[in-house]
């Protein structure tokens, strides 16, 4: 299995954040943890029922923090799955939360319906016909027919697309399928959550900078820590890029590298999983901390801004 792992974007105030990715927009609080290197800030994750690779997209909310730019060397934006049949209820939805949006649009064919988050973050929603078949999670409002199905996938900005290319078809497998204007698009195997790639060729256009709204990195799927190895070492012999060692991130492990876009990609493992420290019917509930940081769960959590502030 191929595709995007996770996106990870930064956030100013975390309990706005909270409230719009799990209220208004339904997805499930999958995983309530901090920084790793940075403790006294949370790292959240949103997802699927269980949180499946292709489904997470995770934040780190830096209260105070300036806006990004949108620019080439940056994603572009985020896009989620819902069914076909569902954009007449999101179109309604977010004129009923006050969320900005904008008129529908056709991209490859497919229906696409883009909005932002409150810091600007650029999303969108992709209508997929039979994606009301997959498996739906639901909040309580956001009805599980009309549930985000995880990711579509990501739009990358960049001056040139070749060398980018490369490694998207080289070390993660997927296939160029499509051209329209100044979009590639490269799609993984299957039609399956984070399956595309569209690269958004834009010579000479401003540098992005990162700040609220901006994605921070890419993370695509590797099975194992087998195959994620292969993968690096492709990298290395084949493109001449240099993967960091490998993280352990409690619920996947991870390599890092720039590509020659300039930017951050991740490739993390599909294992252990988001289960592997509370079971799957309470997840979000209780901050997690790793080992190392356990001794200083009082003062983390002294520090940590509280989110029930958000039920009111």
């Amino acid at each position: 299995m191929s595709g995007l792992h996770h996106v990870t974007a930064i956030a100013g105030d975390p309990i706005r954040n909270f409230g719009f990715y799990t209220r208004d927009l339904g997805l499930r609080f999958v995983k309530k943890t901090v920084n790793f290197d940075d403790p006294g800030t949370y790292h959240f994750y949103y997802g699927d029922e269980t949180g499946r690779p292709g489904t997470i997209l995770t934040f780190f909310p830096w209260a105070g923090v300036s806006p990004g730019r949108r620019g080439v060397g940056e994603t572009h934006q985020t896009a989620f799955r819902v069914p076909q049949r569902s954009l007449g209820y999101w179109t309604q939805r977010f004129i009923e939360k006050g969320i900005a949006y904008e008129a529908l649009e056709k991209r490859f064919g497919e229906s696409v319906l883009p909005f932002t988050d409150p810091d600007g973050m650029a999303l969108a929603l992709v209508g997929i016909p039979g994606a009301e078949n997959e498996p739906g999670w639901s909040n309580g409002d956001v009805p599980a027919e009309h549930a985000i199905r995880g990711f579509h996938g990501v739009t990358l900005l960049l001056d040139s697309a070749a060398k980018t290319a490369a490694v998207l078809t080289d070390v993660f497998g997927f296939k160029e399928t499509g051209r329209e204007g100044s979009v590639i698009r490269f799609k993984a195997p299957g039609d399956v959550e984070g399956s595309v790639v569209d690269i958004y060729e834009a010579k000479g256009f401003l540098r992005g900078h990162q700040g609220g709204g901006s994605v921070h990195h890419i993370a695509f799927r590797a099975a194992d820590d087998a195959e994620q190895g292969k993968m690096a070492q492709k990298l290395v012999s084949n493109h001449g890029l240099h993967p960091t060692e490998q993280r352990d991130r409690n619920y996947f492990r991870s390599i890092y590298f720039r590509e020659p876009g300039g930017v951050l990609f991740e490739i993390a493992t599909d294992i252990p999983g988001f289960a592997v420290d509370e079971p799957v019917a309470t997840l979000g509930r209780d901050l997690k901390l790793p080992s190392f940081l356990e001794q200083h769960r009082k003062q983390i959590e002294g520090v940590l801004p509280n989110l029930e502030e958000t039920a009111s």
